[in-house]
């Protein structure tokens, strides 16, 4: 019956708090389908908004939900790409991101604003009454720009006072979904020195199965386990139309009849999306893509989405007996599903004392020093204390310092954390090109950090742990010439170049034509600049044209030739 309440008691405040949200008109003019939802658990943060569907197609026509005014518009290489942010009076703003073009008037406005910042990538905050649009005005076309990847309208609705996104499935935009989530793999994790699953200490993988109306696990109607636990589960969402990974809108952990910890994602906030990394498993995610929600709130998760909770969710099974475990999750037009197993608690097993380098608490400024190598967390960089792990191994092909293992890549940080190491051989001639990068030890391959070369060590932050060494970038980056050979133009109404670098990554590109700066746009997922001719370039004589690259190591490289347009 309380479980009925609780049910009940959610569905009339939904209903109560959507009969008091404005009508907004559609961002587009056909039937939305969603191929990514609000709350979505995505690499390190939340998705903020819905991604709406546009067939593989560009350049479809995307309106204002209200009217409003145009508060800021954003151009990216990377990210959001092209976007447009509209406040409107009712307190709330839209963005529409991932976009192919603007209107006319504010495209020519944004591109004056590129060649006065010599920019392509801008952030742009119109005065308030220069772009003022009605509800249901045409404001930009939809794309592919930026970290898209694929056409689509990436669509989110913002609260203005403080830009904090707001599930756009609880306004009626009449999303049709009558499909109900589902769930494959469950984790139990013992969370205390004394508790164990199955006489392990270690966390512990289960396949589920559906039969009678809910999810079991597979083979195993009864767990062994003792102490403090946890649980993961895999739910996702399928919405009607569409077969991508959407993610659950709730989630309810029961023990027996009592209601342990639940979620449910109404507002993000973007101060606290990397929290996620504590909210999900965090190792299933960067070892195999595999999102798992957690049923309990580790101390340094700060995310407000959980809306019912007993000691962050943790539930000691100490007693002797058999319990009923249930997760029923949701999604927002409240289609369910529900994982049930019983757990029978045992007795404590004795495990052998962990062997660590340092133990670290994750709100406390936690420090480690060896021989080679300076370790500095601040305070609240960790989600739960950590028993820290290092160790020293050989120097790697081609680099300038022993490899150290800063602990283990699968357990996440909040914050920046400072490291610095000691190189070994490293010529002072390439002081300036030393970085500090991640080795790959099964690929024999270096994924770049950064930093500098200060007070006789290479120092940079670094938001991850892994296998940590010095290296040097000496090699320029490489400019591919896509629309000329032998100085003739060879596209007709454009020119094109393919920019990458092999370690430190781009740091700037400027194009000169005739010797004045030339907008070209930078599609970073495809390494590619581009340049539509504009009035910009004068018809019917010879150019000259000159492209200049820099890495972030300062390594340069360019190229020069004349064409006829």
């Amino acid at each position: 019956m309380r479980e009925i309440n609780l049910f009940l008691l959610v569905f009339f405040i939904q209903i109560n708090v959507f009969s008091q949200l404005p009508e907004f008109t559609a961002p587009v003019d056909f039937p939305i389908v969603l191929n990514g939802n609000f709350g979505e658990l995505r690499t390190n943060h939340f998705h903020a908004g819905i991604d709406i569907k546009t067939n593989g197609e560009t350049g479809l026509p995307v309106y204002a939900i209200d009217d409003g005014y145009i508060s800021r518009i954003a151009v990216s290489p990377s990210g959001y790409g092209k976007a447009i942010y509209i406040d409107h009076p009712n307190g709330y703003t839209s963005v529409y991101a991932h976009l192919d073009g603007f209107t006319d008037t504010v495209a020519k406005w944004v591109k004056k604003e590129q060649y006065r910042l010599k920019s392509y990538q801008v952030n742009l905050y119109p005065e308030k009454k220069q772009f003022e649009f009605n509800k249901g005005d045409l404001i930009a076309h939809s794309g592919n720009s930026g970290s898209s990847a694929g056409p689509h309208l990436h669509f989110e609705i913002r609260n203005t006072s403080n830009q904090n996104p707001v599930n756009p499935q609880n306004f009626n935009f009449g999303i049709e979904d009558q499909t109900n989530p589902v769930a494959e793999n469950l984790f139990i994790y013992p969370l205390s020195d004394s508790s164990h699953v199955e006489n392990s200490i270690k966390k512990k993988y289960y396949k589920l199965v559906f039969y009678d109306g809910a999810y079991h696990i597979k083979g195993k109607p009864t767990i062994d386990g003792f102490g403090k636990l946890g649980f993961g589960i895999d739910a996702i969402d399928h919405i009607d139309g569409n077969w991508s990974k959407c993610g659950i809108y709730q989630m309810e952990y029961w023990v027996d009849n009592q209601l342990v910890n639940a979620f449910q994602i109404d507002q993000l906030q973007y101060s606290k999306m990397r929290d996620i990394n504590s909210h999900i498993d965090y190792e299933a995610a960067i070892k195999r893509n595999e999102k798992y929600h957690k049923t309990f709130i580790e101390p340094g998760n700060k995310l407000e989405i959980y809306k019912q909770t007993w000691n962050r969710g943790i539930f000691n099974f100490n007693d002797g007996k058999r319990h009923t475990v249930k997760i029923v999750f949701f999604d927002i037009n409240m289609n369910s599903a529900k994982v049930e197993f019983t757990l029978r608690s045992t007795k404590p097993v004795n495990h052998p004392e962990l062997k660590t380098a340092a133990f670290f608490h994750y709100n406390e400024e936690n420090k480690f020093s060896d021989d080679e190598i300076d370790v500095t967390l601040p305070s609240n960089a960790l989600y739960n204390d950590l028993h820290f792990i290092y160790k020293k191994g050989k120097t790697p092909p081609g680099a300038f310092s022993s490899l150290h293992r800063v602990h283990r890549p699968f357990t996440p940080l909040d914050k920046a954390i400072d490291i610095a190491v000691k190189p070994v051989n490293l010529p002072e001639e390439l002081n300036d090109k030393a970085l500090l990068a991640y080795f790959d030890i099964k690929e024999g391959t270096y994924s770049a950090i950064g930093g500098e070369f200060t007070d006789g060590k290479v120092v940079s932050k670094t938001m991850t742990f892994g296998d940590i060494c010095i290296v040097t970038d000496t090699i320029s980056p490489k400019i591919d010439v896509l629309s000329f050979k032998n100085n003739q133009l060879m596209e007709p109404n454009r020119i094109r170049f393919k920019i990458e670098d092999e370690l430190s990554g781009i740091d700037k590109y400027n194009v000169y034509i005739d010797g004045g700066w030339i907008l070209f746009s930078y599609d970073m997922k495809r390494d590619m600049l581009e340049y539509v001719f504009d009035e910009h370039i004068e018809k019917g004589k010879t150019h000259q044209l000159k492209i200049e690259v820099k890495d972030n190591k300062n390594n340069r490289s360019s190229y020069e030739t004349s064409f006829y347009y």
